[in-house]
């Protein structure tokens, strides 16, 4: 936007000293979804007209004295799981053809009552089963800076509105790493709050033990901004007495630590993304972090413990639809949901055994640091109908590769936070993830760090 504000809190602070209003920024914004839709696909629903009509509410409550918060009048965009009264919940699928959603998810209404702008809802991965967005009844999501490439998924509709501008946050789901995956090709801060903190009643599951609401946006200020209000922890929208986010950065990064996470998740790595995440490291280090090793020792059954309990989860959840409408899916989505089938209830509960080994070790990899620190994605952002991804010498599967760096933190619960730390040769965006014991605490080192981390971004 130029000149204009990019973030939420800069947005903000313009608001608030009469520089913009809410109705030029989202008409702004609905020029962009024009401009740049058609090409990006990022939208399967645009809420123009409502939009104005929130945008001119909020114009009008500032100009009155009543602030709603740090989301008044700021516009944003949902992933199409989430049901927003008198609208479709596609959730990017033939199978709900017709669907008209009867009341707001929860976090909806919390949108709604922090006075935030919906312009409309994001294309995703049917049903959210996937990494690339490629299979939607609506067509694939193209990245914005290289149509050629995915912009990642589930929620890469939703990555897509913010990187093009024509949102200044969207909020999504991670079941697998479906918020941090397109927010890391994108260059976006992708936030994974801990387990069950955000309620999703009203969003179409996935996994019911795995999935988890939370924002896309440009920094780790208004992901702290927009955790807030989704948890439904800030003051009430008549009491303007403090609307900054609740997590505060310590003053120094000499007074963090944090844990580099290898083994696994850095032996299968693109040498680009490789070595931006040792530049990463060594800012830290220049920073005043301290920089330590740490391991997950069962780390190679995390692909099997989050495959047996997500597609297990999902299959129940889509058990009457597969056995009456199985054409209406996209044949892969068929296919992931029809192998969940098969899965054994000693599997399943297997699984869930390993769940609680994993989490110990995660809770193990904590314990004497604030934060652990890994990649956010193993390679740049994929090549639209490409399968595999050539690594080194390997082709190693896309789906597989993609899910590698955040599947875990989905098994075990723990918060997780990607933020851009470089780019490619050709431009595209690299990421870190940090990964704590607590939301507020990660937000809090996560804001401390930004500042080296995004550095060279």
């Amino acid at each position: 936007m130029g000149a204009e504000p990019r973030t939420i809190a800069e947005l903000g602070r313009a608001f608030r000293g009469r520089e913009v209003t809410s109705s030029s920024v989202t008409e702004e914004c609905l020029r962009r979804i024009d401009e740049r839709n058609p090409d990006i696909n990022a939208f399967i629903t645009v809420l123009a007209e409502n939009a104005r009509a929130q945008a001119q509410d909020a114009d009008r409550e500032l100009a009155a004295g009543l602030d709603r918060g740090p989301l008044h009048g700021v516009p944003i965009s949902l992933k199409d799981l989430f049901d927003l009264e008198g609208t479709p919940t596609t959730a990017a699928s033939r199978v709900r053809a017709g669907h008209i959603a009867t009341s707001d998810a929860v976090t909806v209404r919390r949108l709604r009552a922090a006075g935030a702008v919906i312009v409309g809802k994001t294309n995703l991965h049917e049903f959210a089963l996937g990494t690339t967005n490629e299979e939607s009844a609506y067509g694939p999501v193209k990245h914005p800076l290289d149509p050629s490439r995915s912009a990642g998924g589930s929620s890469g509709g939703s990555a897509a509105s913010v990187l093009a501008g024509m949102a200044f946050a969207s909020i999504g789901t991670d079941t697998g790493g479906s918020i941090r995956i397109p927010a890391a090709a994108c260059g976006l801060v992708g936030l994974k709050p801990a387990l069950g903190e955000i309620d999703a009643t009203g969003v179409v599951p996935l996994s019911s033990t795995l999935d988890h609401v939370g924002p896309l946006c440009r920094s780790v200020e208004d992901a702290a901004i927009v955790f807030e209000v989704l948890k439904g922890t800030r003051p009430s929208p008549l009491d303007a007495r403090s609307h900054e986010p609740a997590a505060r950065a310590p003053a120094e990064p000499a007074r963090l630590r944090v844990a580099v996470l290898g083994g696994y998740f850095t032996a299968l790595l693109d040498s680009e993304v490789a070595a931006s995440f040792e530049r990463t490291c060594g800012r830290l280090r220049d920073a005043g972090v301290t920089v330590t090793d740490a391991a997950i020792p069962h780390a190679a059954d995390i692909s099997a413990v989050y495959l047996h309990i997500a597609l297990a989860e999902a299959a129940a959840y889509h058990a009457a639809t597969l056995d009456t409408r199985a054409s209406d899916y996209t044949m892969p989505v068929r296919l992931r949901l029809e192998m969940g089938r098969s899965i054994l209830a000693e599997d399943y509960v297997r699984a869930l055994r390993g769940r609680d080994v994993l989490r110990q070790e995660v809770d193990c990899a904590l314990e004497s640091v604030d934060a652990l620190l890994l990649p956010g994605l193993a390679v740049p952002a994929t090549v639209l109908g490409k399968d595999t991804v050539r690594i080194g010498d390997r082709d190693e599967p896309v789906r597989n590769i993609m899910l590698r760096q955040t599947q875990l933190f989905n098994i075990t619960g723990h918060p997780a936070i990607t933020l851009p730390c470089g780019t490619t040769r050709g431009g595209l965006p690299i990421s870190a993830q940090l990964v704590g014991m607590h939301t507020p605490d990660l937000l809090c080192v996560a804001a401390t760090l930004e500042p080296s981390i995004t550095t060279h971004a």
